[in-house]
């Protein structure tokens, strides 16, 4: 029978030193400084002395989280029976806290494996399209074109979709879409991109697995999607009319003449950029490509030599570099935008941000001032966009030749060169194209073409002067 009783318990008063109770058995109550009573067992197993400190402290009831006198006597009574058996409870209990703990473990595993698996299972298009952008893609703007093409027209349509979901017939919807608003390019474009972006993921997991139906994209038909009159070589074939560039510089002149005899110049329509007056014009009179001008810096433009050297960087597939001898034509633009941009480093400077302006700003502006070919989402007129001019100022021809694009001022002004005698090898030379023949022979043949191609650059630029500016009593050959 144990010594301590439940009234000397409850009358014992903490002091300025822990102190025992002892109850025999091996039990001890521990009363600390706070008055804080907890249960202590000593025993003996395998001839050392062990001591345990019972979990719950001292209550005269006991109930949860608390020993009661007995229940510290039936707990200590288990213990000693262990250790004469040669068990040593704490061992045990550690064991089986281990246990306890390692089977937690394994269910959080086990939660964690499962959600990553629903997870996994239910990756989107818009997810797919993100670790594309990031890992298997890289675009020379950046992937700019791409986030912005699959934001406009892909992702709000099937990027909540799960991959294991998609099929053939969300994307041919997609394409039907960007169809019925005449952008026939822009779907051939986005089917070509599609198809890269699942070609990436059906080599990799877990997208390999979610594509285990197979790639959507290798059903789809593009020539049954497009327009029944639209190329699929994209061999777009709009030049400009003698007639058509001539109304274009008289249109310029008009709109610019207008502006400047407005009385209210805040309400009067405001003409195209000078500067983008002189890019329509030089790129025409040089046959360069839009992205090209768009990026071209001051340094690279050599107004006393007469020359322009384009960087393999900015040629499009980086092809190589190219040296332009400018005509008297397409220096004075140069002249002209100089007086304007010469502050900058660059040739046409951005307003908001450093560096050069967009390489789609020129279309975009000559595209909004011919809104009669433009089309919404919808396959409607599409409607005025903030920011933006909607209008057909730059229309040509009244529209009845189609609208015309900075790329159609390079096939006009190669047409001009072929019309006024100029060869096919030395045009090809001018727009920087890739040669036909044998690799021998570009490999050993270097001679520049320098003085042929500043011929067949100064030929272009008298022949559109004299569109821009007829004289009557000229008659213009064909050279022989």
């Amino acid at each position: 029978m144990g010594k301590l009783t439940v009234r000397t318990i409850e009358s014992a008063r903490p002091k300025e030193k822990a102190y025992k109770l002892m109850d025999g058995d091996g039990l001890q109550l521990r009363v600390a400084t706070d008055g804080v009573k907890t249960w202590l067992v000593r025993y003996m197993v395998d001839g050392t002395e062990r001591q345990y400190r019972l979990p719950r402290q001292y209550r005269d009831t006991g109930g949860e989280g608390f020993y009661s006198l007995q229940d510290a006597r039936e707990q200590a009574a288990m213990i000693r029976a262990l250790a004469r058996q040669g068990i040593d409870y704490q061992c045990r209990l550690e064991k089986a806290q281990q246990a306890e703990a390692e089977q937690r473990q394994a269910q959080a595993k086990q939660l964690v494996q499962q959600a990553e698996a629903a997870r996994i299972e239910n990756l989107t298009v818009q997810d797919l399209f993100d670790v594309w952008l990031q890992d298997g893609v890289r675009r020379k703007d950046g992937n700019a074109e791409l986030r912005r093409s699959f934001n406009a027209d892909v992702l709000p349509r099937v990027g909540s979709k799960p991959v294991r979901e998609v099929s053939e017939h969300d994307f041919r919807a997609v394409l039907r879409v960007m169809v019925s608003r005449g952008v026939n390019r822009a779907a051939v474009v986005m089917r070509n991109n599609l198809t890269q972006m699942f070609a990436w993921a059906e080599k990799r997991q877990p997208w390999r697995r979610l594509l285990a139906d197979g790639n959507p994209m290798d059903l789809i038909e593009i020539e049954k999607i497009v327009s029944q009159d639209y190329d699929l070589n994209n061999q777009r074939d709009r030049i400009l009319s003698g007639e058509e560039i001539r109304e274009l510089s008289d249109m310029l002149k008009r709109m610019k003449a207008q502006y400047d005899s407005a009385t209210d110049k805040r309400t009067a329509a405001q003409p195209l950029e000078q500067s983008v007056q002189c890019a329509i014009w030089i790129m025409l009179s040089t046959l360069c490509r839009v992205g090209e001008l768009s990026m071209a810096r001051w340094e690279h433009i050599g107004l006393d030599a007469g020359e322009w050297f384009i960087p393999r960087e900015n040629v499009k597939g980086n092809l190589a570099d190219l040296t332009v001898y400018l005509s008297s034509f397409a220096l004075s633009q140069f002249r002209l935008l100089h007086s304007l941009t010469g502050h900058s480093e660059w040739c046409f400077p951005a307003r908001n941000k450093e560096g050069h302006v967009c390489v789609k700003s020129m279309s975009k502006q000559i595209g909004d001032r011919q809104a009669m070919f433009k089309k919404g989402r919808d396959g409607k007129a599409r409607e005025p966009m903030k920011n933006r001019r909607h209008d057909n100022t730059l229309v040509l021809s009244d529209g009845r030749n189609g609208a015309w694009t900075p790329h159609d001022l390079r096939r006009t002004g190669a047409t001009l060169m072929q019309g006024s005698g100029v060869s096919l090898e030395i045009i090809d030379r001018c727009q920087n194209h890739v040669l036909p023949g044998s690799k021998v022979r570009r490999h050993y043949l270097h001679h520049d073409y320098m003085r042929e191609k500043k011929e067949a650059w100064q030929i272009l630029g008298d022949r559109l002067s004299l569109i821009i500016h007829p004289v009557n009593n000229v008659v213009v050959l064909r050279k022989s």
